[in-house]
């Protein structure tokens, strides 16, 4: 092989191995998007943050939490959860008295404030109560002391992270998986065959 071919070769095994840096670097941001419920902006902006808990039978959220400038949150803020889960407020004895009273879906209403460390408050999501569920600590709403629950599969979702917003399509898992592996097995292929290339002979044609 001549020194022409062999720069030839190279440059395109680098092309080609740039191209499947591409195809992983889409596969990544595509396996970077999420789908979370949309809470309608009830808890956009505050401390607690948000938790997917499909599949556990049984929840726990913090009342009293560090967050919004104090105890003041609810953590994690936001969850998704099954239909038949059970979730117990928890109270942390912190940030003063504290309840739970929902604004808008399930009947959530854990009575008067109470400030006690270890107190809790259980609530049983059933079929009736699948979707979004917004509530509050009637003290310190106006802090920021705000939770929601998302029920059930056919709730409202927004697609987050990958540097690309909601407006991205989604990409199921099932090819998410696939263009990693097709990736992952291109490169490899190009990197033996360029080693071969490099180190496998000459194959000049002789005389």
């Amino acid at each position: 092989m001549t020194d022409g071919n062999v720069d030839m070769s190279r440059r395109a095994f680098l092309g080609a191995a740039a191209g499947g840096a591409a195809v992983a670097a889409t596969s990544g941001t595509a396996a970077a998007q999420t789908e979370e419920p949309d809470f309608g902006g009830h808890i956009d902006g505050i401390d607690g943050g948000y938790e997917d808990l499909r599949g556990q039978s049984e929840v726990t959220i913090e009342v009293g939490a560090e967050g919004n400038g104090g105890n003041l949150a609810f953590s994690p803020a936001g969850v998704w959860i099954d239909v038949g889960t059970t979730v117990t407020w928890e109270w942390t004895g912190e940030g003063g008295g504290h309840n739970v009273v929902a604004s808008e879906g399930a009947s959530l209403d854990s009575g008067a404030a109470v400030s006690e460390a270890g107190s809790t408050y259980e609530y049983t999501f059933e079929e009736g109560d699948a979707g979004i569920t917004k509530y509050h600590c009637v003290p310190h709403e106006a802090l920021g002391m705000l939770g929601a629950v998302a029920v059930g599969g056919d709730v409202p979702t927004v697609t987050t992270g990958g540097g690309g917003g909601s407006n991205l399509p989604q990409v199921p898992d099932s090819a998410k998986s696939l263009g990693v592996a097709t990736t992952f097995a291109m490169v490899a292929t190009l990197g033996l065959a360029y080693f071969f290339m490099k180190y496998g002979g000459d194959y000049d044609v002789q005389d």
